[in-house]
């Protein structure tokens, strides 16, 4: 009998059960009665009709898949149209368009940082999203945490280094919610002669004028020095990811960066999809601040009844937990009581601290956030 090289496999299985840290898949249906404070879906447009109608036609004028990478046969008419369109949008020269907002990252960080001239310096927050800190780690290149949402300490990091550096970190933090001190971080950068590259994942469509993003929002579209990412599957309920920034870059990036490269364009559908979703954000404004209003009003609610909520800069609410164990259980309770929510535990965490992480949608009615908010305080422990 062979010996099994796999088998210590289960015995990881059974340390992460112990631990209350099994990860499983559990599929949805396709109409759930669950209210949905789970997903990314800020401004509730993955289903609305105008975006599914386009994205069924995007397929059946040009096709189930893109059919190879953009550079062969990848690229149709929809992907340059959303380009310019998200470019304009965000206030920067050019955009590129990849196939998730993780092969973005990728894609920005590596090929920013990786070219043959380049012996730089990356300085990365404490928690910037794993596929900034997989950016780094591809890149090869020294990389600096800074600790978390503190220019001084990027400041530091850059005046210790001689030569090229780019700082990188998220606009959103997606555990807690909370912003990024982008303007100070840009002056600090500037004061260097370093790049900044902001993931705006979780502020595009949520935070600054008609949901332009947190770039915008700071001052920093367009700006020398400044490149952005957004995904498409959060804020615009679709699937993919785009880089922004000046036209050289994006041609730097088109002719270099691997994730775009040798990876299969965007679905049509999921590129019509996100074309629809924009317009009809451009469009109503609106959304944007309904999204913020009822982050602010669960947090509010939540507060009030003595748990340990975060104060949300975006769309994003935590409440923390006593262990992993008790917000697993928490979670479970609030998906038995009709209400779906986020359960973020350790390794996902980088402060290693467990909590439940709810969205606010933008489409959820006045009922429904009371709904959630009493039924996340109904079943609380009571250590939360």
């Amino acid at each position: 009998m062979p010996q099994d090289p796999f088998a210590w496999t289960t015995a990881a299985l059974e340390t992460r059960r112990a631990a209350g840290l099994l990860r499983t898949l559990c599929p949805r249906p396709a109409v759930s009665p669950l209210l949905d404070l789970a997903g990314n879906d800020y401004l509730g447009l993955s289903r609305h009709p105008r975006v599914t109608a386009a994205a069924a036609e995007a397929a059946l004028r040009w096709g189930a898949g893109a059919g190879g990478s953009r550079l062969v046969t990848g690229t149709t008419e929809l992907h340059a149209r959303l380009e310019a369109e998200l470019a304009e949008f965000c206030g920067f020269e050019a955009a590129l368009v990849l196939s998730s907002g993780y092969a973005a990252n990728l894609a920005a960080v590596t090929a920013l940082t990786s070219h043959a001239s380049y012996e730089g310096l990356i300085v990365s927050d404490a928690y910037n999203h794993a596929s900034l800190i997989d950016g780094c780690r591809l890149s090869r290149s020294r990389t600096a945490v800074a600790a978390h949402a503190e220019p001084e300490a990027v400041r530091k990091a850059l005046e210790a280094h001689e030569g090229q550096a780019l700082v990188v970190s998220d606009s959103v933090f997606s555990v807690d919610g909370d912003a990024a001190p982008l303007a100070a971080l840009a002056a600090v950068c500037r004061e260097a002669g370093a790049g900044l590259l902001v993931d705006d994942a979780h502020g595009f469509g949520v935070l600054g004028p008609g949901g332009r993003g947190a770039p915008h929002a700071a001052g920093l579209s367009g700006a020398v020095g400044t490149v952005a990412t957004v995904t498409l599957s959060k804020s615009l309920g679709s699937q993919g990811g785009a880089v922004l920034g000046p036209a050289p870059v994006i041609a730097h990036l088109l002719n270099t960066a691997r994730t775009f490269i040798f990876d299969t364009g965007l679905a049509p559908a999921a590129a019509g999809a996100a074309l629809a979703s924009l317009r009809l954000l451009r469009g109503e404004p609106e959304r944007a601040e309904r999204t913020r209003a009822v982050a602010t009003g669960l947090y509010e609610r939540l507060r009030a009844a003595g748990l340990d909520a975060t104060r949300p800069d975006a769309a994003v609410v935590s409440v923390r937990a006593p262990s992993p164990g008790t917000a697993l259980a928490w979670a479970a309770d609030c998906r038995a009581a009709g209400v779906q929510v986020g359960c973020f535990r350790p390794p996902s965490v980088p402060d290693g601290i467990s909590r439940l992480r709810l969205t606010a949608r933008g489409d959820l009615t006045r009922a429904q956030l009371a709904t959630a908010a009493d039924t996340v305080i109904a079943t609380a422990p009571a250590a939360a």
